[in-house]
């Protein structure tokens, strides 16, 4: 049996791929975090969503070219972020970071919240902003202390 290790954060390595709000973001906060990230967008321009003092990697190209993956470091891996503007993209590419790499920590944003379910059921570790907006402004009004509104008075 293997030894244990004690892993610290900079020994971790993660692929982002959408490098658009949600995805630099989280590129960024892993690298502040400490993680060795390489982001992947079909637009060069994305890279300027990092910063200019991006200590990552940048590949330029397609998420579900598997040897750009293989280029970005994905055997390596220890996680994988999938948050392109499409949900049919990040699904197909999660199943590949998941199924053929064995990237466990594989977390995909599928704005669908049917589909999400539906793919989280099968194993896939799925992130729904559409299912968060709508709980959060459910609570949201729920909470507010709402008075019915009276009856417009009868004019005489």
């Amino acid at each position: 049996m293997g030894q244990a290790r004690d892993y610290t954060s900079s020994d971790m390595k993660a692929i982002v791929i959408g490098c658009g709000r949600v995805g630099s973001k989280v590129a960024k906060k892993l690298t502040k975090s400490g993680w060795d990230v390489t982001a992947i967008d079909e637009n060069e321009e994305a890279l300027a969503r990092l910063g200019e003092n991006w200590p990552g990697g940048f590949i330029v190209g397609h998420g579900m070219d598997v040897e750009l993956l293989r280029e970005a470091g994905i055997e390596d891996a220890d996680a994988v972020v999938v948050a392109t503007n499409g949900d049919n993209t990040n699904i197909v590419v999660g199943q590949v970071a998941q199924k053929r790499f064995g990237i466990e920590c594989t977390v995909v944003r599928i704005l669908d919240p049917a589909r999400a379910e539906l793919y989280s059921t099968l194993g896939l570790r799925t992130v729904s902003p559409t299912s968060t907006a709508i709980e959060v402004l459910t609570e949201a009004i729920k909470s507010c202390a709402v008075r019915p509104k009276k009856a417009p008075a009868a004019a005489n």
